[in-house]
């Protein structure tokens, strides 16, 4: 990704695998905090608040303005803003937004195989109800990027484009300081709280990891093969 196109190719698919996070994310605070009403007290109070700590920061943390905005909108201002078409994932919210099922809506936007697989492993395994496998897909299979390398090659490109990669950087400065500093040793904790000794809990969360990480490999591979083809690399 040393391209303008080349990075344009990459948001498009990405944006999902940030979307689908939140997902991942509210589906925790689901099974770990009461959200309905009546209120009632939760099993875990560690857990809740761990999970809610992060759900803080990812939904609502601070904008470039002052303001405040989910990690996905930051991302979504930040394709805007440098050109990449959102048209896709506009699509697919818009469907969601009327009630269709995410399965059914995924379908339903013309969007490459590689995004569809992607989101279609991910809900599949918020489905399953299996909260250790849950909680370790989002663990140690989606927030390990190394955003930090990344953002050099995007520093590079931004010279180039006169700045319109600004609010990516922005985007990236704030997925490196809360994963490093907070929410990578909170959902650390999180998992070994909710896995504790059974060594049955372990194989499961080890399970969805590697499926997680091999799901999230086919996407990189798919986004590479998108860039070839536009020739953009």
């Amino acid at each position: 990704m040393r391209s303008a196109p080349a990075l344009r190719t990459f948001m498009e698919y990405h944006v999902f695998a940030v979307w689908d996070f939140m997902s991942l994310l509210k589906a925790l605070q689901q099974r770990l905090s009461c959200v309905s009403v009546p209120w009632l007290p939760n099993a875990s109070s560690l857990g809740s608040r761990l999970v809610n700590e992060i759900v803080l920061g990812e939904e609502t943390d601070v904008d470039e303005g002052g303001g405040f905005a989910s990690h996905f909108e930051l991302y979504h201002r930040a394709m805007t803003c440098f050109g990449a078409s959102t048209h896709g994932i506009d699509r697919f919210l818009d469907l969601l937004r009327t009630g269709k099922p995410v399965g059914r809506a995924i379908r339903s936007v013309e969007l490459p195989e590689a995004i569809q697989g992607f989101v279609t492993h991910t809900f599949n395994t918020i489905d399953s109800g299996d909260l250790c496998a849950v909680a370790s897909a989002f663990t140690f299979g989606r927030e390990d990027l190394l955003p930090d390398v990344f953002q050099k090659i995007v520093a590079e490109l931004d010279a180039e484009v006169d700045g319109k990669l600004g609010p990516f950087e922005y985007y990236l400065r704030r997925h490196i300081a809360l994963d490093a500093d907070e929410h990578g040793p909170m959902a650390t904790r999180l998992i070994e709280n909710l896995c504790g000794t059974d060594p049955v809990k372990w194989q499961r969360a080890e399970q969805a990891a590697a499926e997680a990480l091999q799901a999230r490999i086919a996407l990189w591979n798919a986004i590479h093969e998108a860039c070839g083809r536009h020739v953009c690399g």
